[in-house]
């Protein structure tokens, strides 16, 4: 029987298609992300990530299919940062304004209670920086911050593009923990990098997709059997799809 709280909690992309200048860059993509997993999305520049996050986040359209948060389309959610929280294209914002004012905007746009600042910034390791100016944080502080801006509304889903981008080993280390957690609290959590160690470290499921299409759909454990490492499969794959 389907486990109906499952599929509630679900990231569900089914039968995407996207044509760009008359050329299909999606073939009809399709796959799922569980609660309570790390789901890793992996492929080469130009395979087709970023349209399936830009199409799941309602930033682009679909010529076909659909892309849910549950049973919702991310533009028909209300509210969307109490639901879905994103680390996406970067941190964006006046680079003059503090880290606390920052989110302080992002938590008055959604109607997040403000307590909820202190709390994301402790979560995330930036509470000495709470009155710096965005302009003189560094990459990794800006990965966090953008981290901090996608957990104020406690969000049952986390999709995260590229988060390890910047951060030193310490960062990286203190990522692992901080993606397993939000995992473990039963978070549906979909994660895009092109580090793969880092991927294999913390993933459950790997989706990886080349030239437009899903290659591989699977629990890592499964995927990697017969096979030395994470990186070895993804080229096989993406270098077979060429």
């Amino acid at each position: 029987m389907e486990n109906r709280s499952e599929y509630s909690n679900a990231i569900t992309i089914e039968g995407l298609r996207k044509s760009h200048y008359g050329s299909e860059v999606l073939h009809g993509v399709g796959f799922a992300a569980r609660p309570g997993e790390v789901t890793a999305f992996l492929g080469p520049n130009g395979a087709g990530k970023s349209s399936t996050l830009r199409i799941l986040l309602g930033l682009d359209r679909a010529d076909s299919g659909t892309a849910r948060f549950g049973a919702e389309r991310y533009r028909d959610i209300s509210n969307p940062l109490t639901r879905v929280g994103a680390l996406f294209d970067g941190l964006a914002g006046n680079k003059a304004r503090s880290v606390a004012s920052h989110l302080t905007i992002v938590a008055e746009s959604n109607g997040i209670a403000h307590t909820r600042i202190s709390e994301v910034l402790e979560q995330t390791g930036l509470t000495e920086k709470r009155r710096a100016r965005l302009g003189t944080l560094s990459l990794g502080e800006g990965q966090r911050l953008g981290l901090a801006a996608a957990l104020l509304g406690k969000p049952q889903f986390l999709v995260l593009d590229e988060p390890t981008n910047g951060l030193d080993p310490g960062g990286i280390r203190w990522f692992r923990k901080f993606v397993k957690h939000q995992a473990a609290q039963g978070r549906t959590v979909l994660l895009s990098s092109h580090i793969l160690s880092e991927v294999q470290a913390v993933a459950d499921r790997v989706v990886v997709i080349a030239k437009g299409s899903i290659l591989l759909d699977a629990p890592l454990k499964e995927a990697t059997e017969r096979i030395a490492s994470l990186e070895d499969l993804f080229f096989e794959l993406t270098e077979g799809a060429a």
